[in-house]
């Protein structure tokens, strides 16, 4: 069985389009499991219309470990309340994790919207590298696939991180067992927290928090001020602001894209090193 695992709070506009699109799988050996870190609107109603049951959350990583505790299946999808899956994407997703025989694994991201620019962009600055580095810097956002005995072994989500919390749980992971990314695959996201926090800002935090992580660790304190709020909360932007951003709408993109391209180089040549070495491996392999 397959244990669906979803931190909610305050999530209404989102769990219902989240839910109706697993009711809509092929695959259906599967439980939810809703988080709630105490929702005052639709959300727990919405979750029991839909039969998932439901444990107490907190942040992210808390709610995550709460779901696991009460999970029944033997393998965990970490997911939160802003995907939707596609057509058949549950059992394509773990038909490539037994055919690689994986114990963790995550997969590409693909926001739902009508602007072909980010769409290129987001592949570009996040799908692709991440991808790459899988071997020796893996990453995951919104999609961990992982069995019950290695989420066990590992101890869980690090409930003292602040932000990239996912991320350190598939690095922890995958210094015990396989990590691998579901190259074929790319989950479906309603682009709500760049809409909320704004594309750039929130960019910014997470390249900043992906160097924090390599040259001083885990980000524990809240120097990037994020919590279950902030991805639900639209903040005002004031008269110039909006102005800003309607007036420098393309080169806004550019702007972010240059960022994240001279973000992404400074990792690689970190890990260059262990990506020759792993060539090299494998070439001999083949020979």
């Amino acid at each position: 069985m397959l244990s669906i695992i979803i931190p909610t709070l305050d999530e209404e506009n989102y769990l219902p389009i989240l839910l109706q699109s697993i009711k809509n799988q092929s695959f259906k050996d599967y439980e939810i499991i809703i988080a709630d870190a105490g929702s005052k609107d639709k959300t727990l109603e919405i979750a029991r219309k839909y039969n998932c049951r439901v444990a107490e959350g907190g942040l992210p990583a808390k709610g995550r470990n709460e779901g696991a505790k009460v999970a029944k299946g033997n393998i965990f999808l970490f997911i939160d309340a802003e995907a939707v899956f596609q057509e058949r994407f549950l059992e394509k997703a773990l038909l490539k994790f037994k055919e690689r025989k994986l114990d963790i694994a995550s997969c590409g991201l693909e926001p739902i919207t009508k602007n072909k620019a980010y769409k290129i962009l987001h592949n570009i600055l996040y799908n692709l590298p991440v991808r790459l580095l899988e071997d020796v810097f893996p990453y995951a956002s919104n999609f961990i696939l992982v069995r019950k005995e290695i989420h066990q072994r590992i101890g869980g989500f690090d409930e003292e991180i602040t932000l990239g919390e996912d991320h350190a749980y598939v690095r922890k992971g995958a210094k015990v067992a396989k990590f691998g990314f579901l190259k074929s695959l790319k989950l479906t996201l309603l682009p709500r927290r760049f809409q909320n926090e704004g594309w750039l800002i929130i960019s910014a935090k997470y390249y900043f928090c992906n160097l924090y992580n390599i040259f001083f660790g885990n980000v524990k304190s809240n120097i990037f001020k994020y919590n279950l709020k902030t991805r639900n909360e639209k903040k005002k932007q004031s008269r110039a602001q909006k102005i800003i951003f309607t007036v420098l709408k393309s080169p806004f993109y550019i702007i972010w894209f240059l960022f994240g391209f001279t973000t992404w180089p400074i990792i690689f040549l970190i890990f260059v090193p262990k990506l020759i070495i792993l060539y090299l491996k494998k070439n001999k392999k083949r020979i």
